[in-house]
């Protein structure tokens, strides 16, 4: 055929998401007071800066990046770190739980047909043990142990996997590099202001959505 006369493909309709990738700790875990009274024992160890409790505050306007600087966190030393956070969290996980409203949440999606993904720099094992065996059976698929800068290469191995466009995805997450990771792929991204980054600094990052409930999140995909 012609280029000259071929149709004009349609624009995408991006108000039809078919897949949901949740950031985890922070979105549907509400692990942020566990962060904060490990935090300084971590520094300790890996020999960054201690947080003060009146820096809490400031540093949930900071997006990673700044977060790291201002902690003075070699980059070198971040993997070591997150294996450290995972075995942490592992140790202390009876005492993390979801956010208010997430299983209904997911019962819902699974119920529009929506994809559910997790795609979290924490463990499968951690995120399962969390969510709950009845609770883990709504989460189709799971992208874990992604660096802290990981996000958008785990969002793309996503859509392969599922064979979903970013188009017809969106991220749901709690911080400003959830919203940069998802438009590195071409996504829709949702942030939550209920995690571990203040909502003004996630509203500054403007994302698709802004959300400060967790059921306001099925609004996202229809009634």
């Amino acid at each position: 055929m012609d280029i000259a006369t071929s149709p004009t493909p349609p624009a995408p309709d991006r108000s039809g998401y078919r897949l949901a990738i949740f950031d985890f700790d922070g979105t549907l875990a509400d692990s942020f007071p566990w962060f904060v009274d490990v935090l300084n024992g971590v520094a300790d160890r890996y020999g960054f800066n201690r947080v003060r409790a009146d820096e809490v505050e400031q540093l949930r306007g900071y997006d990673a990046r700044r977060i790291m600087r201002h902690l003075r966190v070699p980059n070198w030393k971040l993997p070591f770190i997150a294996n450290h956070m995972r075995q942490l969290m592992a140790r202390d996980i009876d005492g993390i739980r979801l956010f208010d409203g997430v299983p209904d949440m997911l019962r819902t999606l699974n119920g529009r047909g929506v994809t559910v993904a997790v795609v979290s720099s924490n463990s499968v094992g951690n995120i399962r043990r969390i969510l709950g065996a009845e609770t883990t059976g709504l989460v189709a698929h799971y992208g874990c142990g992604a660096s802290l800068f990981g996000k958008a290469a785990k969002f793309r191995k996503m859509l392969r996997k599922t064979g979903i466009v970013a188009e017809h995805a969106v991220g749901i997450g709690d911080e400003v590099r959830d919203i940069e990771a998802a438009r590195k792929v071409g996504m829709d991204c949702a942030a939550v202001a209920w995690g571990y980054t203040r909502g003004d600094a996630l509203a500054a990052s403007r994302p698709d959505r802004l959300l400060t409930r967790v059921e306001e999140i099925p609004g996202l995909f229809g009634g």
